[in-house]
């Protein structure tokens, strides 16, 4: 990347370190300029009847549908994803659209009673949404601020991250091919802090979706405070996977659960509790499965893990493990590119860095625990509580443990996180909000309520 003070983008691809584009970085007058647009393409978008935007927008995803190989190609030169998971970020976009364009017909308000007359509420766009998407899934993301708030009838102004812009840019393009009204969705790609705060400070900016670290969470925060401007903040994660002694240990000990594109996931299950009963066999079997983990070229099918987004990346990572620090390890390529070998630390303490600090990279620890209270105890023992998964065959204490972890979203006997029909969000230092779900375009929305008198004049 260039210097925050020169005008462009250099996109890296980091499993080679190849410069793949160079895009214009967005001034603050260029962001201003775009929200100025879409404050006029928002009146034409809202008045279209919910059934004309419901149309344009599965005619979008038909769109997405058939770029699928190449927005996935951009994903892998840009963000190091290998081309399963572009692919199905692709699909994930698409998927997304459909939902959401079926909810725009079913965007409904009440009808309340109230003496001497009815009492009804309307559900109307806030205006101009801006999206502040992050790097580690530049497609989804993006898609999950953007694509209900438009069913809903708002426009977007979508910030994408400075080294992933080159998909939000497509997903524009192919918007207008599709035939949505220009500036209704537009993709501004510039530094966090100019065009990132550019818009995260403007008055028509009617609501912000940011993805990204908890302290840059704060700051949109206390920024969006200063004009009571609604907020929606998907934060930092330090998930646990809780594995109890009854539970399938080779489904429970997935490597992938904290691999995944190269562990830059804030659903990583980076915390492997295990219960003190089958401890040992766990550090067997993960020794094993990291040693098959195959990481390389992320175009090569073959290829289970790619590279990390950067240089910066990588050195952050590279600070949590020290060379003899007692670990599992696998294995990487050399440069170039940005590679770092899947990592499970076996000698960290639960309040130690490694344990409770978000690392964002292929690395997990390993902790042991006694009983059930000492599962929870440990699993909320970070300021994070975004996921988690909990492996046993007890339904009873599957309930239990899943109402005492302090997580917005929790898998049993799974390590799925992110439906898009179902709601996803953080507890405690992990965010504020909701995102998709039934009621992801209500969030998109203001409630206005009307009464109605039905008595008569005075006699």
């Amino acid at each position: 990347m260039t210097d925050p003070h020169e005008h462009e983008l250099r996109v890296l691809n980091p499993a080679t370190e190849e410069v793949v584009a160079t895009v214009p970085a967005a001034s603050e007058e260029d962001v201003a300029a775009a929200v100025a647009r879409a404050a006029r393409a928002q009146r034409t978008w809202a008045a279209l009847a919910p059934a004309d935007r419901a149309r344009l927008l599965r005619r979008f995803a038909d769109v997405v549908d058939a770029h699928t190989e190449e927005l996935a190609g951009l994903e892998v030169r840009e963000a190091g994803h290998t081309l399963g998971n572009a692919r199905w970020e692709a699909g994930n976009a698409r998927d997304l659209l459909l939902y959401a364009a079926g909810g725009a017909e079913r965007l409904l308000g009440s009808q309340i009673p109230a003496p001497g007359g009815w009492n009804v509420t309307f559900q109307e766009p806030l205006g101009v949404i801006g999206v502040i998407a992050p790097w580690n899934f530049p497609m989804p993301i993006a898609a999950w601020g953007s694509f209900p708030a438009l069913a809903a009838g708002n426009a977007v102004v979508l910030k994408p991250a400075e080294t992933t812009p080159l998909t939000a840019l497509r997903l524009a393009e192919l918007a207008l091919e599709a035939g949505l009204p220009e500036h209704v969705f537009q993709a501004v790609p510039g530094y966090g802090a100019t065009a990132g705060r550019a818009l995260v400070d403007h008055p028509d900016i009617a609501k912000i979706v940011f993805t990204g670290s908890t302290r840059t969470g704060r700051e949109v925060m206390e920024r969006c405070a200063r004009l009571v401007k609604p907020v929606t903040l998907e934060l930092g994660g330090k998930s646990p996977n809780i594995v109890f002694a009854d539970a399938d240990l080779e489904a429970a000990l997935d490597p992938f659960s904290f691999l995944d594109n190269s562990g830059q996931d804030c659903c990583a299950r980076t915390r492997i509790l295990v219960h003190e009963p089958v401890f040992e066999a766990a550090r067997e079997f993960l020794a094993g499965a990291l040693a098959d983990v195959v990481v390389g070229d992320p175009a090569d099918e073959k290829t289970r893990m790619g590279p990390l987004i950067s240089r910066q990346q990588l050195d952050r990572v590279r600070s949590y493990v020290p060379d003899d620090a007692p670990a599992l390890r696998g294995t990487a390529p050399d440069g170039p590119g940005f590679w770092f070998p899947p990592t499970v630390l076996t000698g960290e303490r639960p309040d130690g860095p490694a344990a409770t600090e978000e690392i964002f990279g292929p690395v997990a620890v390993l902790l042991p625990f006694t009983d059930e209270q000492d599962a929870v105890r440990l699993a909320n023992g970070t300021p994070y509580g975004l996921s988690g998964s909990i492996w046993t065959r007890d339904v009873g204490r599957a309930l239990r443990v899943s109402q005492a972890v302090q997580a917005g979203n929790l898998s049993v006997n799974s390590h799925s996180s992110v439906r898009y029909w179902t709601p996803f969000g953080g507890f405690k230092q992990s965010g504020l909000g909701r995102e998709l779900g039934p009621d992801a375009l209500t969030a998109f929305t203001r409630t206005k309520n009307v009464f109605i008198s039905t008595e008569g004049p005075a006699q």
